[in-house]
């Protein structure tokens, strides 16, 4: 296993994911349930499996679409995400 990518990944995703919905979801569905673990396996379970199809489908499209494309368009998504939300359309 290569260090360097699992520091990168899980550094990105951590700090990507801190105050995110699903975090406040999981806050929300334990202070209800009172019921920490099972609220804390279902979403390790869930967070596993959207990671296992979204590392599945970013390998079958890099082997077919170049790394600069995909981080451009990436980048422009986002970028249109934003102004949306500035302009209270999204």
């Amino acid at each position: 296993m290569d260090g360097k990518f699992f520091l990168t990944a899980f550094s990105t995703v951590f700090l990507a994911e801190l105050g995110d919905k699903t975090q406040l979801v999981g806050l929300t569905l334990v202070s209800k349930s009172k019921a920490p673990w099972p609220v804390f396996l279902g979403s390790v379970s869930a967070y596993i499996i959207v990671t296992l199809v979204t590392v599945f489908l970013g390998h079958l499209v890099g082997k077919f679409i170049p790394d600069s494309f995909i981080r451009v368009s990436a980048a422009l998504v986002f970028i249109v995400i934003g102004v949306l939300m500035l302009v209270g359309k999204l």
